[in-house]
């Protein structure tokens, strides 16, 4: 599998499928899930509704309507807080499931942002050392995984686990 680190807009990424870092309620919200939305059109939120919510560190798939990617696959990633309640493990599950569902669809590339980096508070380095070796580990028909980062200081630090 060849993993790429990228810096900017994940909805505008020539991808089989996007990774939303999305809420429990599969309900549309801020930061990367605000941007999938306003990027897929209306559709995606009624999409999601459907599926009548997401557990922590699982994940569901629906179309892209608008975007590049034929599919979004939403994870719902922990909140931090400290490390102590089984964040890493629930953060691991967020990749790994979203890779699986990728594999089930027939994806064979797959974005993904920095789930739970944002308002879930989760400390970035710590998290982009899970993205990478959750994906590392993974063992599917997935042929590429972008990582895909909004910030400098995230893309930097992909640059550095991936070299």
């Amino acid at each position: 599998m060849q993993i790429d680190a990228a810096r900017g807009d994940i909805t505008t990424l020539a991808v089989d499928a996007v990774v939303n870092a999305a809420n429990a309620r599969l309900v549309p919200g801020g930061g990367v899930d605000g941007a999938i939305n306003a990027a897929a059109g209306p559709e995606l939120a009624t999409a999601m509704r459907a599926h009548g919510g997401c557990a922590v560190g699982d994940a569901k798939a629906t179309a892209g309507y608008r975007l590049r990617a034929r599919w979004v696959i939403h994870t719902v990633g922990p909140v931090w807080r400290g490390g102590a309640g089984g964040e890493a493990h629930l953060l691991a599950s967020c990749y790994r499931r979203s890779l699986e569902i990728a594999a089930q669809l027939g994806a064979s590339s797959v974005a993904f942002p920095a789930i739970s980096t944002g308002v879930y508070g989760y400390p970035a380095d710590d998290a982009a050392e899970i993205a990478v070796a959750s994906v590392r580990a993974f063992d599917g028909p997935v042929d590429r995984v972008v990582l895909c980062a909004f910030d400098a200081a995230t893309y930097d630090q992909y640059v550095r686990l991936l070299a």
